[in-house]
């Protein structure tokens, strides 16, 4: 009988087919980000039986407490984790044990250390397999901002990369005039060919000026830097033009600080650029603000612009667009269309050809509110998609929409909500007023970086949202920024570079016990079938802690922690507050297994691979343990 190494030697392809089909070697799993397994071992049939297999702990003796947002890898018999602070382990898959560990160092008892890293960091690595120069290398980025590159094998640091493994991304080209001011990496950077791209994570609390958020790619055999793509666009540049004026000079945001993805047939690469800064108003930067709250294709070995979609004009709810972009294909009127599904913090996905740009299924500029705020520029219209649906929560009507969950959460909810004159939401896209002004989704979303899922057996596209609201204030600001508290928490040098002309405080409460005051539910699960535009099912994802019996209310801010789907005709997903790991039947949404974890799943998703012992497994970061299932 052939076995695999001597099928591997007649065909020269089988082998690794097979570790591809078992692995999970980027974020997304491929290039396209689907998040898509082709593994069945489990599935609608036996994924009840699924039962613990190893766990890791991801405390690190010495380190502050920091729950994990990561997502592993899984390459030629390796897992790879990455988790807070600044920590990187190659694990034996099936058992858990330990290869090789890594910790970059760093001033973890900084002001700005301590400021700005919130257990966002460390979401996940990038591989690259190497050349006949270099061999594979493991690459990730900190909030220090440092771009790391270690040997896959040793987990030494490559001598060849940067400074001894290291390229400091702080350069005074994306740091101008602002060299004390935090610029790092929060999520995986993204390698293409030799290729890998980093975003950047930049402080968005106080106003608008800042270091760059700009894209940049660099040579993995050397470090250096290959090009930039200048996401706030200079004199001569398109998209300068939606900057009235000089705003465009110094403006920080605009950046990606969740996901790339690439479609590697064309070579291009898609970039979800964040909101320019201030995040709630924009009174230094009246325009439409390109390429802020847009999805920019770029030819992914030259930066050079192919196409953009701006999804947010003038953005004044710091929506961003976090959700990583997923690549598939369209069948629509019996043509094949290559597509990209993007969405910003708001449950709308948009569907678009990823060569040209063109939306598939129509966007409509519709009218938006306007507010008051003197000198403020308002986009009198916002995008929307035609197809597929809104599928979330973006207005609010008081009292019709007041929670009615038990008569007691509803009376109290009224009695909130009289103080606050109704909320005034005025439908989507309400801006923030000096009154307040209820908002849907909440700076959280929505949709966040976690991200969807694609099954292409049925073309469905699916993700997890939050139906959450906040009451904006933004108020002008009569004193000295430097004497806010607020402000000393986010700075940890000096005098601030950007003053600020308005102050976004904190809102009134629009939650009672935990419980949201509008009708439940209050999280759901979206499937849209991408061949019609349509919804082909969504259901309420999760249970409020507390509510009555049978009632399905959603469990309340559960977007955080993305799912990820099977050939055996499942998607898993942790993300609920109510702290259950669940599997679906991918086809219906009908729930088919759940396990109660001890830490909540907080923007850890899941993944499966094959371990050389035969068993499919399922991975997940719950809190401070990855946490792993099997078949008995």
């Amino acid at each position: 009988m052939l076995n695999l190494k001597s099928i591997a030697i007649i065909t020269g392809i089988a082998l690794p087919v097979l570790q591809a089909q078992s692995d999970w070697p980027s974020w997304g799993r491929d290039a396209n980000n689907q998040r898509h397994s082709p593994l069945k071992q489990i599935n609608t049939a036996n994924v009840s039986r699924l039962i613990p297999g190893w766990t890791y702990s991801m405390r690190k003796e010495g380190q502050i407490f920091r729950p994990s947002q990561s997502t592993p890898l899984v390459v030629n018999g390796v897992m790879y984790l990455s988790y807070p602070i600044y920590n990187v382990t190659a694990l034996e898959p099936e058992t858990g044990k330990v290869l090789w560990e890594y910790t970059a160092p760093g001033d973890y008892a900084s002001a700005e250390h301590l400021t700005h890293f919130r257990g966002g960091s460390m979401r996940g690595l990038a591989y690259w397999p190497g050349d006949k120069l270099t061999p594979p290398q493991i690459v990730f980025g900190t909030e220090e901002g440092m771009l790391y590159s270690l040997n896959a094998k040793t987990g030494k640091p490559n001598p060849g990369f940067g400074n001894e493994g290291v390229v400091n991304l702080k350069t005074p080209e994306v740091m101008k005039d602002f060299p004390n001011m935090h610029l790092g990496i929060t999520s995986a950077p993204f390698v293409y060919k030799n290729l890998v791209f980093t975003g950047g994570h930049n402080p968005d609390a106080f106003g608008s000026k800042g270091p760059a958020g700009d894209v940049r790619a660099w040579d993995l055999r050397t470090g250096k830097l290959v090009w930039t793509f200048h996401t706030v666009p200079r004199p001569g540049e398109a998209g300068n033009e939606t900057w009235i004026g000089d705003s465009w000079k110094n403006v920080s945001g605009a950046n990606v600080w969740s996901f790339f993805t690439v479609d590697e047939k064309r070579g291009i690469l898609y970039m979800p650029l964040g909101s320019a800064l201030n995040d709630f108003y924009g009174v230094d930067r009246p325009g439409a603000n390109l390429f802020a709250n847009s999805i920019v294709a770029v030819d992914a070995e030259t930066g050079k612009r192919k196409w953009h979609f701006q999804a947010v004009h003038h953005d004044l709810w710091d929506l961003d667009m976090p959700v990583p972009p997923i690549l598939f294909d369209v069948v629509k009127d019996g043509k094949r269309i290559p597509a990209v599904g993007v969405m910003t913090k708001m449950p709308m996905l948009f569907i678009l050809d990823r060569v040209t740009g063109k939306p598939i299924y129509g966007v409509e500029e519709r009218p938006v509110p306007q507010g008051d705020l003197p000198n403020e520029w308002y986009s009198p219209t916002q995008p929307f998609p035609v197809k597929p649906p809104v599928f979330g929560r973006v207005s609010f009507q008081y009292p019709e929409d007041i929670a009615k969950v038990t008569p007691e959460h509803e009376a109290a909810c009224r009695e909130l909500f009289l103080k606050e004159d109704g909320g005034r939401n005025r439908g989507a896209y309400t801006p923030p007023s000096e009154k307040g002004a209820l908002f849907f989704p909440t700076v959280l979303g929505g949709a966040e970086f976690t991200g969807g899922t694609f099954d292409p057996n049925l073309g469905y596209y699916i993700i997890n949202t939050a139906d959450t609201g906040q009451i904006s204030v933004i108020q002008r600001l009569d004193v000295d920024p430097a004497t806010l508290p607020e402000y000393r928490r986010f700075r940890s040098k000096g005098i601030p570079e950007s003053p600020l002309l308005y102050f976004h405080p904190t809102g009134p409460p629009t939650s009672v016990n935990g419980w949201p005051c509008w009708q439940p539910p209050w999280s759901r699960l979206t499937a849209v079938n991408v061949n019609t535009g349509d919804i082909a099912w969504q259901i309420p994802f999760g249970t409020a802690e507390g509510a009555p019996a049978g009632m399905k209310t959603g469990a309340p801010n559960s977007q955080f922690g993305g799912p990820t789907s099977t050939d055996g005709g499942l998607f898993f997903i942790g993300a609920a507050t109510d702290r259950l790991f669940r599997a679906f039947e991918t086809k219906t949404g009908r729930e088919l297994w759940s396990v109660k974890t001890e830490e909540l799943i907080r923007g850890g998703n899941p993944i499966t691979y094959m371990g050389k012992d035969g068993k499919q497994y399922v991975a997940v970061a719950a809190g401070t343990t990855l946490l792993t299932y099997k078949l008995p």
